[in-house]
């Protein structure tokens, strides 16, 4: 399936599509484009769109950033993937910035990413190792 986003990600827009890899859709392809056009791409190429106005998943009115509501969504019920969507939340959103004691961080590193990336898929690229530790972080029992 293909999903499409605003271009420039960052944290939630880089999140969603490690999420989609690895506990909804290991096959999704993602295309990140301006976002007044993430709707009309949505249409012509039948894709699903997110993290974007009027996107089928996005951030909610209650606050929830878009991880959270895929997460929610697709019933995601992983303790470590719970506890890595708050760390996305609090990075995600500027105002929730201390949620967790990791979120400045991921939203640190999310920026540098983003500026020493060549393009959105490249950065993806790179910045899925970072989720790939975290998640393999909080997976391990705590001592």
């Amino acid at each position: 399936m293909k999903w499409v986003t605003r271009e420039k990600a960052k944290v939630d827009r880089i999140a969603c599509p490690w999420l989609i890899k690895n506990f909804i859709d290991k096959e999704a392809e993602f295309l990140f484009v301006p976002a007044d056009q993430v709707l009309t791409v949505a249409e012509k190429e039948q894709a699903i769109s997110f993290d974007a106005p009027n996107a089928k998943f996005k951030h909610t009115v209650d606050g929830n950033c878009t991880f959270e509501v895929l997460v929610e969504h697709y019933k995601i019920d992983d303790p470590a993937v719970q506890k890595l969507a708050k760390i996305v939340h609090g990075a995600d959103v500027p105002k929730d910035v201390t949620l967790t004691p990791e979120s400045a961080g991921l939203q640190t590193i999310a920026e540098g990413f983003r500026l020493i990336s060549k393009d959105d898929h490249d950065n993806m690229a790179k910045q899925f190792a970072v989720y790939d530790a975290l998640y393999a972080y909080f997976k391990e029992p705590s001592e």
